[in-house]
């Protein structure tokens, strides 16, 4: 996750403006009316009541003059781009109608929103200074990168490959910013054929467009950020580089994230839906619903009318979206968020919205507001950890263990780990996994002939080439969104080792999420919390801010939940 469960029931919500019942007739007489009520072109999602025709209230709109861009019958969700300042009322009006909210503005991305991956490019802010020793490595077989990879230690995946390298029927879908599908650590496992980009790039928050239409083919990568989740989950155990915790499966880009990092309600509902029609078995989710870092029912007292009817929108829709990809038998695992916060006492949101409109303080209610997509129903909450086992001082927890924010913990990295050793502030602290050359190389770390950099030697980036002098690069990063992704990788696992054949033509593999979920919870590593319930970050160089209450058992707790991940229990 840029920034910043035991399973839980759906979430139920009413949209804050109920549709009334008029007929199509009387909007379409009404367009001539309102030509002239021009202003910015501005994207809408527009939610159909349950048991309503999406692709007929497409029709709809289109007759108004709307364009509509995609068209999600499964959910009844449409995304329509209007310059029309009526829009949301009169569409409000159609009959069939339960929510329109604003998608997203063209064209407008408040500088005040900050940088959005502060929390996962720290170290390589320090190490540019030069603040880069190498962390302690463990030695064992592997890929000759894998000596680097403490978190597969952790997660006890060397024991599991001897067991179960992962069925290649298993499909894992990488709901992220896209997959660098020719990575020679991942391209064996990658299929090109599922893959899907369910995003156009905006010129403002991604830059110029490097393909046409503005859509990236489905085996790109502009960010990073996605091929780096891939690598973890399922890199390739094949003599180079660095293996993954399920190096035989087979990684599916469902892309719905920006180059930038944004992810919008359209693109995301969008690409869960379809890993429900194509049969995926897990889908990892790295990521939080944009623009609201929380989304609010009935909004949050500081919003405006418009604010939380977009965010009852959105709850509704990503709930539909969910709950449709978890009854197609697809395990659903998220990252539980970077903002160091007790999410069961959630401090003033002041990032929100981060596109759109410039950022204003939110009173958030713990009952009415929730992180999506990690809060949404059965979704497999992980927080993050470093090297010694401690919550990473920016990973997200709770202190209300019925309120199902969390079920496992997995290594996601931790910079400052290790203080008052030679392994404080260390990249090996973090967790390496592929990367785009083409990244590494607009980053300066690696130059236009393929050699790593002194700014990339500083980094701890890594490369490796196969026998056919093809080369792959390595890069570290933090956050909980590589702690996701360890946790898929053991979901992967459990399915390869005890999965059935399906008889649907579009699923190999499978096995229930819930039964997926509760081997996970019952295999992993208990970890108890730590001495006196309270970790401080202080000796660190954190504000109080951070100081974080730990409460529960070893078996269970608002840190760890009910452990670490094992991957090796989970195929025993």
């Amino acid at each position: 996750m840029r920034r910043s469960r035991i399973i839980v029931a759906a979430v139920a919500v009413a949209l804050a403006v109920p549709a009334l019942a008029v007929s199509s007739a009387g909007a379409t007489s009404q367009n001539a009316d309102h030509q002239s009520d021009q202003g910015a072109a501005t994207s809408y999602v527009v939610l159909t009541q349950a048991g309503e025709s999406a692709q007929t209230l497409a029709e709809q709109l289109r007759a108004d003059g709307a364009s509509v861009t995609s068209v999600n019958e499964a959910i009844g969700l449409l995304t329509v781009t209007s310059r029309n300042t009526g829009f949301v009322s009169r569409t409000r009006g159609l009959a069939g109608v339960e929510g329109v909210g604003r998608d997203r503005s063209i064209g407008s991305h408040p500088e005040a929103a900050g940088p959005r991956d502060a929390v996962e490019n720290e170290a390589q802010l320090a190490a540019v200074a030069g603040n880069a020793p190498a962390a302690a490595t463990s030695a064992r077989p592997g890929d000759p990168l894998d000596s680097l990879l403490w978190g597969m230690d952790m997660i006890n995946a060397p024991a599991a490959h001897q067991i179960e390298r992962g069925d290649h029927r298993v499909t894992v879908g990488i709901l992220d910013t896209g997959i660098d599908g020719d990575h020679p650590d991942l391209h064996s496992n990658f299929s090109k054929k599922l893959s899907r980009n369910f995003t156009t790039d905006i010129v403002d928050i991604d830059g110029p467009c490097e393909f046409a239409g503005c859509v990236d083919p489905a085996n790109w990568d502009d960010s990073g950020h996605g091929t780096h989740t891939a690598g973890t989950v399922a890199a390739a155990l094949n003599g180079m580089g660095l293996s993954g915790v399920a190096p035989g499966v087979t990684l599916v880009n469902i892309r719905a994230g920006q180059d930038s990092g944004y992810f919008f309600l359209g693109p995301v509902t969008s690409a869960l839906t379809y890993a429900g029609d194509a049969g995926l078995d897990v889908v990892n989710m790295s990521f939080y619903l944009d623009p609201w870092l929380y989304n609010c029912a009935g909004g949050a007292p500081e919003d405006s009318a418009s604010a939380a009817a977009d965010q009852d929108v959105a709850i509704e829709a990503i709930t539909r979206a969910i709950n449709y990809a978890n009854g197609h038998d697809v395990t659903l695992v998220g990252s539980l968020g970077n903002n160091h916060e007790d999410l069961s006492q959630p401090r003033h949101d002041v990032s929100s919205p981060d596109y759109g409109a410039d950022p204003y303080e939110r009173t958030i209610d713990n009952a009415t507001c929730h992180i999506f997509p990690v809060e949404g129903p059965n979704v497999i909450g992980v927080s993050s950890l470093g090297p010694s086992g401690k919550k990473s001082d920016f990973s997200n927890y709770t202190t209300d263990l019925t309120s199902g924010e969390i079920e496992v913990s997995a290594p996601g990295g931790w910079f400052r780990d290790g203080f008052g050793t030679p392994t404080y502030r260390a990249n090996g602290n973090q967790i390496l996994s592929t990367a785009p050359t083409h990244i590494l190389q607009n980053s300066g770390q690696v130059d236009a002939s393929g050699n790593i950099t002194p700014a990339g030697v500083a980094a701890g980036v890594q490369k490796a080439c196969d026998d056919e002098g093809k080369c792959g690069f390595y890069r570290y990063l933090q956050g909980t969104s590589m702690a996701a992704p360890h946790a898929t990788g053991v979901a992967a696992l459990a399915i390869s080792a005890h999965g059935h054949k399906d008889a649907s033509p579009a699923r190999g593999f499978t096995w229930e999420p819930a039964s997926v979920a509760a081997l996970l919870a019952a295999t992993a590593t208990d970890h108890a919390c730590p001495a006196g319930g309270v970790q401080s970050y202080t000796q660190e160089g954190r504000s109080a801010e951070f100081t974080a209450t730990c409460v529960g058992t070893p078996e269970f707790n608002g840190f760890y939940g009910a452990g670490i991940v094992n991957a090796l229990g989970v195929v025993q």
